[in-house]
């Protein structure tokens, strides 16, 4: 399988190449087609796996590569709910060594999920955009409270 890209520059998983046109499938909604091969150019540089993870979205890939551990992603979780937190209150409310959180903090700085702010005049930290999109994007119904609240509303508005 080889990534291709169309005249148009949209990207395709290569399926068959035939003389006159090849199959493809768009990795977005897995929908195949053939297009005619001289409307094609083979993409070396993107292996076939990489042009399939960006049917994800840019925030959840990057929270999917960088979040390796329940601990990590729970501290997300943590910064999203309770809103920034100093890093004095993160050590003294979690199970995290001073340079274990501060390895953490670096990875998930370095990848644009949390940013350096001031808390009560001490460092601390706090989702950013990205972050809150991908966390968005991966909740589901039970675990998102706005979705939970709105639920509640319904069922009480039809009682």
């Amino acid at each position: 399988m080889k990534t291709v890209q169309d005249d148009t520059g949209k990207r395709y998983l290569l399926l068959k190449r035939s003389e006159h046109a090849s199959l493809v499938r768009d990795p977005h909604n897995g929908n195949e087609c053939y297009v005619q091969n001289d409307r094609l150019e083979d993409l070396d540089d993107e292996s076939p796996l990489e042009t399939a993870a960006r049917s994800v979205s840019g925030p959840v890939r990057t929270l999917v590569t960088t979040v390796h551990d329940e601990a990590t992603l729970g501290l997300l979780i943590e910064l999203e709910s309770r809103g920034p937190l100093a890093v004095r209150t993160v050590l003294n409310a979690y199970d995290f060594c001073e340079s274990d959180l501060h390895g953490r903090f670096t990875v998930l700085s370095t990848a644009d999920l949390i940013e350096e702010t001031e808390v009560a005049g001490e460092r601390g930290y706090r989702i950013t955009e990205t972050c809150k999109q991908a966390l968005e994007s991966i909740r589901t119904d039970e675990t998102n409270p706005d979705a939970v609240a709105e639920a509640a509303t319904e069922t009480s508005n039809t009682s």
